[in-house]
């Protein structure tokens, strides 16, 4: 009867739900076992403190400047020219001695042969230098200037050309030429086209104008 009671008192538990508290109970139970577990597993040792961080240096390696080139070979030295062997002259038998001269004979009277012959005459002059001659027509060189050059007559150069002219039996131009230069080239073009317009007066032999030479300055004075 009893059996039957409390069979019936749980059936009735069982309809009435779940026992929360009971399995809260058994929850925090079980909780507890475990960590009481845990601590017993735990090591007894300390934690190991943390490796402090190493300490990294960084080493820059300089590499060292490349060394410097080779000098350059000297050039090569140029051959030398062979000379030829110098030539072996043959042995020259050695002269004999000439024979001792004789005295002289000694003659009180001279002869003729010993008459000292008289010394040679002095040699000639020398042949005159060819003579310049003739003379330039005033009237024909002032009417036919030299034209001076406008470059020299701004920048100041001046100069004097001696020219050499050579003129025909009727005093007319053949040929001009610079004795001595003024240094400038175109101060002695302008005399020699001046002198290409004069009129000379040729030289006279025997009353006749013959072919000849005349030296003639042309003075180039820079325009103040």
């Amino acid at each position: 009867m009893t059996q039957d009671l409390e069979i019936h008192a749980r059936t009735d538990d069982d309809r009435e739900g779940l026992n929360w508290a009971r399995i809260a109970g058994i929850t925090i139970a079980i909780a507890f076992h475990v960590a009481a577990l845990l601590l017993l597993l735990a090591p007894m040792a300390p934690p190991a403190q943390q490796q402090k961080e190493e300490e990294v240096t960084f080493v820059n390696l300089i590499k060292p400047p490349p060394p410097p080139p080779p000098p350059p070979p000297p050039p090569p030295e140029p051959p030398k020219e062979l000379k030829p062997p110098p030539k072996l002259t043959p042995p020259q038998p050695t002269p004999l001695p000439p024979p001792p001269e004789e005295p002289p004979i000694v003659v009180d009277d001279p002869s003729p042969v010993d008459v000292q012959a008289p010394p040679p005459s002095p040699p000639s002059p020398p042949a005159p230098a060819t003579t310049i001659g003739s003379s330039v027509d005033p009237s024909s060189k002032r009417l036919n200037p030299p034209k001076y050059p406008p470059t020299e007559a701004r920048q100041g150069v001046g100069g004097t050309v001696v020219l050499v002219i050579t003129i025909d039996g009727q005093g007319n131009v053949l040929d001009v030429a610079v004795e001595k230069s003024s240094r400038n080239r175109n101060l002695d073009r302008a005399a020699m086209d001046a002198a290409r317009k004069w009129k000379f007066n040729p030289e006279m032999q025997n009353g006749v104008g013959v072919q000849s030479r005349v030296r003639v300055p042309v003075d180039f004075v820079p325009p103040t």
